[in-house]
């Protein structure tokens, strides 16, 4: 655990209703001031931090005295609509105590599966992480509704670490960790300090959901640990209530359950580029640009573009083809066809003044770049 954790510059940290909400009781201010002292500590060690916390419904359902889950969407909607509110403002206060500052990011799987609307929410959160902010993001439960039936933070908690390339996830939970059979029920049930992410035998051990305040448990720990570690992304699974937590983690302290990535991140995100992405259109370029791009690892400009082929939206993915038509590469393209068109062959200090904005200088960043 020393190795991988000491190592990483920026983290998913995910934390769940029963800890927030002090199993349902209302918003633990004094957890989530720790929280936020904490993150403070690895903000001064120079570690980007992102925080996804679960407790919109939860507190939603204590401010309307309900003391059951309640099945109805709409309902699920209200409490989400209501809770929200409360859970901002304690964490806007706790973490302006550390002279932090907060931003308040909703999300739905739908934004992170529609490659536009990914690369819009990862620019913003690295604009937000540059700027020192603390992104704070749940769900959107108001306009959600399968993902309430069926999702947890666990998921979204990876689905944020493969969106901002993070080095680790940290699932802090009410358990120390994952066990070999569920110790509520089986006394011989010994803790699982380390293991590799994605091992079949681990989705055998988890148990169900742990309360009824949550949707996760330790299984949804585990498939998050899997999606996580396919960019790269070790995960912990820890206890919440351990004291200093996150220090002590990132000091490479062996607490809770350490689910190994198999894979470097920039490799895992480059296969994943490669092979499960359907190409939607075509960039032909000239013989400087194939030289750059073999030789050299760098980004794709648009000056280096001679053709572009096929209809697509920003974030799709492109092949990148040679002078003999050869394709030599697969990325994500950060502008349309129809904009590529427009500003190919062009130099990247004139797209402005083509297309009337500038979002990103590449028209493939090399990050999102892989030769076949």
């Amino acid at each position: 655990m020393k190795t991988v954790l000491t190592q990483s510059k920026r983290i998913v940290v995910k934390v769940g209703s029963s800890l927030v909400t002090n199993s349902g009781e209302g918003l633990d201010t004094r957890a989530i001031g720790n929280w936020a002292q904490q993150i403070s500590t690895l903000r001064a060690q120079g570690c980007e931090v992102v925080l996804v916390s679960s407790g919109a419904i939860a507190e939603g359902m204590q401010r309307l005295g309900w003391k059951t889950r309640p099945s109805a969407v709409h309902e699920l909607q209200a409490a989400a609509a209501v809770g929200q509110m409360g859970l901002v403002q304690v964490y806007e206060s706790c973490f302006s105590q550390h002279g932090l500052r907060a931003a308040q990011v909703l999300l739905t799987h739908a934004d992170l599966a529609d490659r536009e609307r990914y690369l819009n929410a990862r620019s913003t959160l690295r604009t937000l992480l540059t700027l020192g902010v603390i992104p704070i993001i749940n769900e959107n439960d108001t306009v959600v509704t399968d993902e309430i039936k069926f999702g947890d933070n666990d998921t979204l908690g990876a689905l944020v670490a493969n969106l901002i390339e993070a080095d680790a996830l940290v699932i802090l939970t009410d358990q120390i960790g994952l066990f070999t059979a569920d110790p509520r029920k089986d006394a011989g049930a010994s803790l699982i300090s380390e293991a590799q992410a994605g091992d079949a035998k681990l989705e055998l051990m988890a148990g169900g959901a742990g309360s009824s305040i949550g949707r996760g448990g330790m299984i949804t720990k585990v498939l998050a640990a899997k999606r996580a570690a396919r960019s790269g992304a070790h995960t912990v699974i820890a206890s919440g209530h351990e004291r200093d937590v996150l220090p002590r983690l990132l000091q490479g302290e062996s607490i809770g359950t350490l689910l190994v990535a198999p894979a470097l991140s920039l490799d895992a995100r480059k296969q994943w580029i490669a092979d499960h992405l359907q190409v939607s259109g075509k960039v032909t370029l000239d013989a400087g640009a194939v030289r750059v791009l073999k030789h050299d690892g760098k980004s794709l400009l648009p000056i280096g573009v001679t053709q572009v082929s096929g209809e697509f939206q920003r974030g799709a993915v492109v092949a990148v083809l040679d002078t003999e038509g050869r394709d030599i590469a697969r990325g994500l393209i950060n502008y349309s066809a129809a904009e590529a068109r427009r500003i190919a062959g062009k130099a990247s200090g004139e797209i402005e003044s083509i297309l009337g904005y500038v979002d990103e200088s590449e028209l493939i960043h090399r990050d999102n770049l892989v030769l076949l």
